[in-house]
């Protein structure tokens, strides 16, 4: 008997297979008509570029991170007018009359060519769109006073030009100056604080007074706007620096004295540091802490036998250099307490690499008292010129490019 084969099995085994494949189409055209919906994780996660193509994903590669045993600190300025400066004045609308020297008059702009090379490795290539990735939904804090205030403009700078019109934003709600960039839900923010501690001067624009006065330990009025902050970056020194003895209160408000400048930052520390301790969660918020921003006020000390100022200085200093406009107690207060907090703060420590950069600060092409320098006064720089404040495009932006590499240095890539 000859038996015919039966057509059914065939049939029944292909059946599964097809119905298999068509799930798997199915289910395909669901996840890319997701992905083109602005409510995808994908979308939410990188947003939408203008045109409607979608954004590439940051990520921090290995190259982007220095290596641990290198000190960024130690180096030296290279001249590199290719890759700096990384902004202009025209290109950032956020800059104050203080710091824009050359829309103020200032004839040179070597200032602005100069990148920190450390001696034992390299910065990473500072990455506007890789900082904001790191920044996406969360709040960057710079406190301090207005040399504080020019890093802050500073780092506005690097990154606004790749945020789109329309999406980024710029608000003034005193003490406070809040930058957003709307599309990655991050802040950078300042705050004004010159003394880190509450004082008579903490008014954001009314704070020039006769005698000033700094409560030692208190700190809650200003400790409720850090509060949540994400990364914080600190930094007190100049106003400090007025004179050998300042009145303070510590204790009860009535009982006002003086203090030996040293003694009264110790103390104000040991408050903040406290305050650190009973705030800060180390696993969701970093903090880090400036040192002291140099001051270049008398030539003399880089080139002997001259009377001048930092007027007309269009070079870095060669060689070693340490200014007397740098305090080692102060140095050597801030490396103690921070050794002793409970809190991990990162020390930048600015001011060695930033004592060669003579010629980067404003002189008398920035403000005083809120006002541009009249002509009499600029025809007078050995009393009038700004030795204290930096111009930008300029120094600020090195101390912000190694701010930037080590957010790198710890950051997790997340798909």
């Amino acid at each position: 008997m000859t038996i015919k084969p039966s057509l059914d099995r065939p049939i029944q085994t292909l059946f599964p297979v097809a119905l298999a494949c068509l799930l798997v189409l199915g289910t395909a055209r669901l996840v890319l008509d997701s992905l083109k919906s602005n409510q995808s994780s994908i979308f939410r996660v990188y947003g939408r570029q203008e045109g409607g193509e979608y954004k590439k994903p940051v990520f921090v590669l290995p190259k982007d991170r220095f290596e641990k045993e290198c000190n960024v600190f130690e180096g030296q300025w290279v001249w590199d007018n290719v890759s700096h400066p990384l902004y202009t004045e025209e290109s950032c609308p956020y800059l104050v009359k203080q710091t824009t020297c050359q829309r103020n008059g200032r004839p040179d702009s070597f200032y602005q060519d100069w990148r920190w090379q450390p001696h034992a490795c390299k910065l990473p290539r500072f990455d506007p769109l890789k900082l904001l990735d790191i920044l996406r939904g969360k709040r960057l804090m710079f406190i301090g006073d207005s040399v504080q205030r020019g890093q802050f403009e500073s780092m506005v700078c690097m990154v606004q030009s790749v945020i789109p019109d329309g999406k980024k934003s710029f608000h003034r709600i005193p003490p406070m100056k809040i930058f957003k960039a709307e599309e990655y839900n991050a802040s950078i923010e300042y705050y004004w604080a010159p003394f880190i501690v509450e004082s008579i001067s903490d008014h954001a624009t009314n704070h020039t007074v006769l005698k000033r006065l700094v409560n030692l330990d208190s700190i809650a009025k200003h400790g409720k706007s850090w509060e949540g902050v994400d990364v914080l970056v600190f930094e007190s020194y100049v106003w400090w620096m007025y004179k050998p003895l300042i009145n303070a209160t510590h204790g009860s408000t009535d009982d006002i004295q003086e203090y030996n400048v040293t003694t009264a930052y110790k103390l104000a520390l040991e408050t903040w540091a406290k305050w650190l301790e009973s705030n800060i969660n180390s696993i969701k918020q970093k903090v880090f802490f400036m040192s002291m921003s140099p001051t270049h006020l008398w030539s003399w000390e880089w080139r002997p036998g001259s009377d001048e100022s930092c007027f007309n200085e269009s070079y870095p200093i060669e060689g070693p250099y340490w200014g007397t406009g740098s305090n080692l107690q102060i140095m050597k207060i801030v490396d103690d307490i921070l050794r002793e907090s409970k809190i991990n703060v990162t020390f930048l420590n600015i001011t060695q690499l930033s004592e060669y950069r003579k010629d980067g600060h404003t002189t008398i092409y920035g403000e005083r008292k809120g006002k541009l320098l009249t002509k009499e006064q600029r025809s007078d720089p050995k009393t009038f010129a700004d030795c204290i404040h930096w111009c930008l495009p300029g120094v600020p932006d090195a101390w912000n490019e190694i701010l930037y590499a080590y957010l790198l240095q710890n950051h997790q890539n997340f798909v």
